[in-house]
């Protein structure tokens, strides 16, 4: 009976076994793509992945946002202009609507890394392509409100209008009241969540906006409790069945002989 129940046990080691080998690779396939390693994703061009880790330089080393002048990975900036709407003239009892128009948009292109927590900036950083994205939560670092000027009375000067990246353009309908500044940037050590397809080039790993889609950038990404990955559950519990069937079976058939 024991020679029976050992032999079983075997048999089923067996046929565990290729699936423990399987169930191990892809879990640290997926160790590898949690840590952010280039030769993982490498693997992977053309696929759509979703990875998060923190912001580094890229190949130029860093930025400066073009009105603020901080150092950066991304930055981007927007001139609103309020404006009296000539829509609605004043009548009695009545007022003019103030509204705004955007007459200037930047984003910039260069490309920035990413890295997993305590990673290497130059040996272990998968780059990042924004261009076209302006990533979700960045952080607001200027907002200024710069009012037009008016005949004999002494106003800021407007330093801003020179750093503006882009043309400027728009209809400029009604009286203008004031122009607004605002520049968002993704410092150094941010941590960030980006959603794109895997590309290689000249040998670096950079993520890049899927053809006919977006890249997704989502700025502030907390802390997460920590969860075992559903990979590596896997591969231990079939790592576990198979040496219990392989252990057990042979100290059964050992002990029947």
């Amino acid at each position: 009976m024991l020679l029976v129940i050992g032999s079983v046990l075997l048999v089923v080691a067996a046929v565990l076994l290729p699936l423990t080998v399987l169930a191990l690779r892809r879990w640290l396939r997926q160790r590898d793509l949690t840590r952010l390693r280039p030769g993982a994703l490498a693997d992977m061009e053309g696929q759509r992945v979703t990875l998060t880790g923190e912001a580094v330089p890229g190949p130029d080393g860093p930025v400066v946002s073009g009105l603020a002048g901080v150092e950066c990975v991304w930055h981007g900036h927007e001139v609103l202009r309020h404006y009296w709407s000539l829509d609605r003239e004043p009548r009695e009892g009545g007022s003019r609507e103030r509204v705004c128009d955007s007459i200037a948009d930047y984003d910039s292109e260069d490309l920035f890394g990413l890295v997993a927590e305590g990673g290497q900036a130059d040996t272990e950083r998968i780059l990042v392509d924004p261009r076209g994205t302006r990533p979700r939560g960045a952080e607001l670092c200027l907002k200024r409100l710069v009012g037009r000027p008016q005949p004999g009375v002494a106003s800021p000067a407007d330093d801003l209008l020179p750093r503006v990246r882009g043309r400027i353009s728009g209809v400029f309908r009604g009286e203008t009241i004031e122009f607004e500044y605002r520049e968002w940037v993704l410092r150094p050590g941010s941590r960030v969540r980006v959603t794109g397809q895997v590309r290689v080039r000249d040998g670096q790993v950079v993520l890049t906006a899927p053809e006919g889609g977006t890249l997704g950038i989502e700025h502030g990404v907390g802390d997460r409790p920590t969860r075992v990955p559903p990979r590596r559950r896997e591969a231990l519990m079939v790592a576990t069945a198979f040496v219990v069937c392989a252990v057990t079976g042979a100290a059964l058939t050992v002990a029947a002989l």
